[in-house]
């Protein structure tokens, strides 16, 4: 009988190998490159983060080079020795490989280059192939520390986690960009936001947030649009205004900023990623903004309710200019195009007390104060010709009282795009879900 104890076996990372100058250790991991030369060869293995450059020679390793192939997964054993020729300061002497298993065929696409020659649709046809490239797992390695870096920011600001259904009985956004499935001969939808269920929690915990999928039947084919995707939530009650969930977001990007920089150097490094400054964050109402960007490259306003995405990117170039940041608020959207929840400005009821983010010239968050009043919500929905009946359990929590309140979702592909100043971003989705991908 074997016992299980919870003991977890410890393995040298290749992190540590610095610190094991003169050493015989392990590695384990996947041979990422051969390169053949006269007398030794140069092996590269792939490690769970980190490239290590080994040598086979003759004259100490006790294994044929030549039965080793490119992507064999293997427990490798060596010497590691001082090299000042190498970026890490450090090479390891094969002494000894034990291969675990070797690959059937060679890869599709050339996957042990410093970039993957190939067009994006190649690429994410083979993700769970083309990932194994130290360029493109670095930009998950780096999506990966924005969401500890949110949740542990969130956490410290005594924010409860939380996690909502996918499956709904009603369309938070409303309209027609919702997914329908049955759900055991009843109509159902795939959630486009845990918008309710954020505010439901914020009359239990005050602070909430989530992690998780969001769902948008959108039939959008651009290079900024996902189906599915993955948003950053959270929900505060008690607020005093609408910009205090701003300045919460604005600590909680120059948290994720310095999490970044502090404990993920070296993707930084190998992806070259410029990562802003947040010291803060100027902000402008939607109406001054159109105003600002019409006025500035001479164009003519075409919609008085919404941004366009060269409008968006235009302002951000001017801010940019003007302030020298990489971030700008837009404040007071429209009343028509923000959802029914959306609280308006009693000193103007035209417009909406809520923002959108910019980054880079890209829309990466939409917040704002919800309406915390039953009768006002009940008003608001009748006023749009919705029925109350779907909202019910909704509307319950402004029939027992709810507290100022409100929030926002980012869009943590867009988000991470936008970091890594890429132009597509279906580069920052791991699998990505659009109009024509469903696979893999």
């Amino acid at each position: 009988m074997i016992k299980i104890t919870g003991t977890i076996m410890k393995n040298i990372e290749a992190e540590e190998l610095v610190n094991c100058i003169g050493k015989t250790i392990s590695l384990h991991g996947s041979i990422y490159k051969i390169r053949l030369m006269s007398g030794f060869a140069f092996v590269i293995l792939r490690t769970k983060r980190s490239l290590v450059q080994c040598i086979f020679s003759k004259e100490y390793s006790e294994y044929d080079i030549t039965e080793l192939k490119e992507n064999a997964c293997v427990i490798l054993t060596g010497e590691v020795v001082e090299d000042s020729r190498s970026k890490k300061g450090y090479e390891v002497r094969i002494k000894q490989i034990t291969v675990l298993s070797q690959p059937e065929e060679e890869t599709p696409v050339v996957i042990n280059n410093k970039e993957i020659v190939a067009s994006l649709e190649t690429i994410l046809d083979y993700r769970p192939i083309t990932l194994r490239n130290e360029k493109e797992r670095a930009v998950f390695k780096i999506q990966e520390g924005i969401c500890i870096a949110a949740r542990r920011f969130l956490q410290e600001q005594l924010f409860t986690e939380i996690h909502s259904p996918k499956v709904v009985y009603a369309g938070a956004e409303g309209g027609a960009n919702i997914f329908k499935l049955d759900y055991f001969g009843k109509e159902a939808y795939l959630a486009q936001s845990p918008q309710f269920y954020k505010q439901m929690m914020v009359g239990v915990y005050e602070r909430v947030y989530e992690i998780g999928a969001v769902y948008r039947a959108e039939k959008h084919d651009t290079s900024r649009h996902l189906n599915e995707y993955i948003g950053i939530d959270f929900e505060m009650g008690y607020i005093e205004s609408f910009t205090d969930i701003m300045e919460m977001e604005t600590k909680m990007i120059q948290a994720v900023m310095k999490y970044l920089e502090d404990s993920y150097a070296s993707e930084i490094a190998l992806l070259k990623v410029n990562i802003p400054k947040v010291e803060e964050i100027p902000s402008i109402r939607f109406a001054e903004a159109k105003e600002l960007v019409s006025k500035t490259y001479e164009r003519t306003i075409k919609d008085y309710e919404d941004f366009e995405p060269e409008e968006e990117r235009l302002l951000c170039e001017i801010i940019k200019k003007q302030t020298g940041s990489d971030f700008i608020f837009v404040t007071h959207y429209p009343t028509t195009k923000r959802p029914f929840y959306a609280m308006e400005d009693t000193e103007n009821p035209e417009v909406t007390l809520s923002f959108d983010l910019l980054f880079r010239g890209v829309e990466v968050t939409t917040g704002g104060q919800r309406i915390h009043n039953y009768k006002e919500q009940v008003a608001k929905i009748v006023g749009r010709g919705m029925s109350t009946e779907p909202f019910e359990s909704y509307l319950m929590i402004h029939k027992y009282g709810m507290p100022p309140h409100g929030g926002l979702g980012i869009g943590l592909e867009r988000f991470t795009m936008c970091i890594l100043e890429r132009s597509n971003v279906r580069e920052a989705s791991l699998f990505p879900r659009d109009m024509h991908r469903l696979v893999p």
